[in-house]
């Protein structure tokens, strides 16, 4: 127990001199972001993930052998523009000179726009979001998600994708005492699966009390946020940056 509060500490609050430096909890607060957009896209597109692909490829198998509130179109296209911001995030990930600080400042700016341009769609659009105005969004937050996994990959810094939790999950048990391990970095893997399940959840209440385009908005705020603690560090010299 101890360990795992010391691994925690860790993370909220980093050894900026460290091998991460402020990275941890930059990319915690991205993972409350996951939570919130894909709560809105599950919710309010109709049963399409923007930030999870593993549930968009099955909701796709769904769907071709014609099981009822599943979308072939919807599936393919948040597969397709994720990997177009998959694409963008690995273009960015490595131009030089690279940097850690300003690879995340630039695609968290990026995000900013895409998030508040969403936000601005579903508000202004009449409900249902079906239709033309479904698949702008889902296209507008895939490539945000995409972008942010790519960039989120070439940081590495370990069990902080951001997004897939599967693999967090399985080590939190198969690497735990029970599984014959040594409990490798539990505090950090409990950290992000509470994370995603926040926003997860503050996401689904704001829009089951109909308050739909509020996790866009929420969201964007977030994001904002961290390009916004990223700026001063931009030019910062440090083990973490490089």
């Amino acid at each position: 127990m101890r360990r795992t509060l010391s691994e925690i500490r860790e993370v909220l609050v980093p050894d900026l001199s460290g091998r991460h430096g402020p990275l941890p909890p930059l990319l915690l607060v991205l993972t409350v972001v996951t939570g919130l957009v894909d709560a809105f896209s599950y919710l309010a597109l109709g049963r399409v993930f923007v930030a999870n692909m593993t549930g968009n490829i099955v909701f796709l198998g769904f769907a071709l052998a014609g099981a009822s509130g599943f979308s072939v179109v919807a599936s393919v296209l948040a597969l397709a523009a994720f990997a177009a911001g998959a694409v963008a995030g690995g273009r960015l990930a490595h131009r030089a000179p690279w940097h850690r600080g300003r690879l995340l400042l630039s695609v968290t700016v990026v995000q900013t726009v895409l998030l508040l341009a969403a936000w601005v769609v579903s508000r202004v659009a009449d409900p249902p979001l079906d239709g033309g105005v479904r698949w702008a969004l889902i296209v507008l937050l895939a490539v945000a998600l995409g972008a942010q996994n790519a960039v989120v990959r070439s940081l590495a810094v370990p069990d902080l994708t951001t997004t897939v939790l599967t693999m967090t999950v399985t080590g939190i048990a198969a690497d735990g005492r029970l599984g014959g391990g040594g409990g490798a970095r539990p505090g950090v893997r409990v950290l992000t699966v509470v994370a995603m399940f926040l926003g997860a959840l503050a996401g689904a209440a704001l829009i089951v009390h109909g308050n739909t385009d509020v996790p866009l908005l929420c969201a964007a705020c977030v994001v904002a946020a961290v390009a916004l603690a990223l700026v001063p560090l931009r030019r910062a010299r440090g083990s973490w940056t490089g």
